[in-house]
């Protein structure tokens, strides 16, 4: 018993936080253009990014997601932990990655109460990377239009569903970025949405193994913890995050990079 206690300890403070796996799924999706059908999305969120101790992490990350060429990259908020200072080292990394598409980022809650959103905008578009806070931007992808569009955060942010899809014409898809995910019956409220893509909530970041349930969960994360939702036509996909919050741990819920192929339901 000792033995395996103190396997998990290793385990959880030592291996897993640097163990990043990749999910690979297709999401159907209604109403989904043709010509949009097979569209691969990269998905990163929750960095939470520590140079110190990350370095080696985000390098990693940033090479895998390059060899998975995927069309769109969307980073879903929370880069920072507490410090501003870490977001250019930060950049000068996930600078290096490309999309046939665009990367597309929106501020997490972190984010926010630790920086200025004009400062977080202005160095990530100089890094090639659109950050939308109640914005959306329509990219014209075989032939099809694709609305991408991101809110500000949730947890004392300003985020405002109306006016990030004001203008986006009712037959064209839409996907959401938002950062907490429990804002999915919000924004559906407001429009349907294709796909939202969040993170926040480090899929419990400590999951209980076998019955893979996360004992703790987080403020505007305890609905969507983990996983693939839908409400009615619009989908929802929340990924594990690939770093820590508070202490570097991580149980049974390993750093996460999701590529998700987007798929026209018959």
């Amino acid at each position: 018993m000792l033995a395996g206690a103190a396997g998990s300890v290793a385990n959880g403070f030592w291996i897993e936080p640097d163990y990043l796996s990749i999910t690979r799924q297709d999401v159907s999706c209604k109403k989904l253009p043709a010509g949009l059908d097979g569209l691969r999305i990269g998905l990163i969120a929750d960095l939470h990014y520590r140079p110190d101790q990350d370095a080696g992490l985000l390098e990693d990350v940033v090479a895998r997601i390059q060899q998975e060429k995927p069309d769109i990259i969307a980073l879903a908020g929370d880069y920072i932990s507490a410090d501003p200072g870490v977001i250019s080292p930060m950049l000068a990394c996930l600078g290096n990655m490309n999309a046939t598409h665009g990367i597309f980022a929106v501020m997490g809650n972190h984010d926010g109460w630790a920086g200025n959103a004009a400062i977080f905008r202005q160095q990530f578009e100089k890094a090639g990377i659109s950050f939308l806070i109640n914005q959306h931007s329509v990219l014209s992808i075989r032939g099809e239009s694709l609305a991408v569009a991101g809110t500000d955060f949730v947890w004392l942010g300003r985020p405002d569903p109306v006016k990030t899809m004001r203008g986006i014409s009712k037959n064209t898809p839409i996907l959401a970025l938002v950062h907490e995910p429990d804002y999915f019956d919000t924004m559906c409220a407001a429009r349907e949405v294709t796909l939202q893509l969040s993170g926040h909530t480090h899929g419990g970041q400590c999951r209980v193994p076998l019955l893979d349930v996360a004992p703790k969960t987080v403020k505007h994360g305890r609905k969507y913890v983990y996983g693939n939702f839908s409400n009615e036509d619009s989908r929802l996909f929340v990924t594990r995050g690939v770093g820590t919050s508070g202490p570097r741990l991580r149980f049974a819920c390993p750093p996460e990079l999701a590529i998700l192929t987007l798929r026209a339901s018959s």
